[in-house]
């Protein structure tokens, strides 16, 4: 089956209320939507949205890629061939992760639909479903509890907060979250490399009762050794996220293991085909995997899903980028039930455009 047409675009989407991390507040997320029509009329829809200041990829580049004489020299190749077209274009775009997630994304989707199976299930279905955590940005006490009691109502049952910018304020929010919830909630914290050593090991004591499960990239990139001053029992609650950007970024973080969990995106290291290498690399070295998310679209976000439940050593979610923006140009993907995600299982990824 040959690709017929394809269309790049890009939209603002607003979110549906702003969030701030570490390194900045966030109002709105420029996504990029990628569609692959084969000669049967289906569509494969593909989107991303490159962080920049990780990856160095903005959506004016992206958009700029997917209208190039590269990407437009996939018209009249066969479908079938989805895995090598990826490779193809990895030749030209290796280095610009947004631009590699949209087309990965968008193939996948067109393979599947003309298979007529959901992409978990041609890899290998190894989970149903899993718990996803809801993200609460850096806000006070008062506003963090606000916050999670409206998710505790919606029926979520793992939260990650976002830290970095004042250990002991940190601490805060999660003691009063853990004497407020209990043990509802499973508590995760992304610090978003704004701790250093003397700042994390301050939040880690004053939390070392709170149960945290996860602890995402404390230090900055290149500094990731300094988590070697931290007990090996630490370093298993230690995720790279920023300093993970791809197979090679993963397979040099198995040395020393400073992190005892991967955290993949596929807007870090460029859709699929990659995300599956890094987490084979991972899976050799016993580390878990932890999904995460940008604010995407829901087309990303159950790609990263399909991926996520064909990986038996993937132990969390945070698939929850879509849930923030107050609009989408898809529906569809994935089912969310008490805190749970699952496909839809229909074919390819399972979304309808609007």
């Amino acid at each position: 089956m040959k690709i017929r047409s394809l269309k790049a675009y890009k939209r603002s989407l607003a979110l549906k209320k702003p969030y701030t991390i570490a390194r900045d507040t966030f109002y709105n997320t420029e996504n990029i939507f990628f569609e692959i029509e084969l000669a049967n009329g289906m569509i494969g829809l593909g989107a991303a949205c490159p962080e920049g200041a990780v990856v160095g990829e903005t959506a004016d580049v992206t958009i700029k890629n997917l209208e190039s004489d590269e990407i437009s020299a996939l018209i009249g190749k066969d479908i079938r061939e989805f895995k090598g077209l990826i490779s193809s274009v990895s030749g030209y775009y290796g280095r610009f992760p947004g631009t590699m997630a949209a087309v990965d994304i968008a193939l996948h989707d067109a393979f599947g639909q003309f298979l007529d199976i959901p992409v978990v299930d041609f890899y290998g279905r190894q989970h149903q479903k899993m718990l996803t955590s809801i993200t609460i940005g850096i806000k006070n006490v008062a506003e963090t509890i606000e916050e999670a009691t409206e998710y505790y109502s919606q029926g979520f049952k793992a939260l990650k907060v976002k830290t970095g910018l004042d250990p002991q304020e940190d601490a805060e929010r999660i003691l009063k979250l853990r004497e407020r919830f209990k043990d509802h909630f499973s508590i995760r914290v992304d610090a978003n490399t704004g701790y250093n050593i003397d700042e994390l090991a301050q939040f880690l004591d004053l939390t070392k009762d709170s149960n945290v499960e996860v602890v995402e990239q404390p230090f900055l990139p290149g500094r990731d050794k300094d988590l070697l001053e931290f007990t090996p029992e630490l370093r298993k609650i230690f995720t790279a996220d920023e300093s993970l950007t791809s197979p090679a970024t993963a397979l040099a973080l198995t040395k020393d293991m400073p992190y005892g969990i991967f955290n993949i995106k596929l807007m870090k290291c460029g859709g699929i085909c990659p995300a599956l290498q890094i987490a084979d690399i991972a899976k050799n070295a016993t580390i878990d995997l932890f999904w995460g998310c940008n604010d995407e679209s829901l087309i990303s976000i159950t790609a990263a899903l399909h991926a996520a439940l064909s990986c038996k050593h993937t132990k969390f979610l945070d698939l929850d980028g879509s849930f923030d923006l107050a609009e989408d140009l898809a529906e569809g993907g994935f089912i969310l039930e008490d805190g749970y995600l699952m496909t839809n299982n229909r074919s390819g990824f399972g979304l309808t455009k609007l």
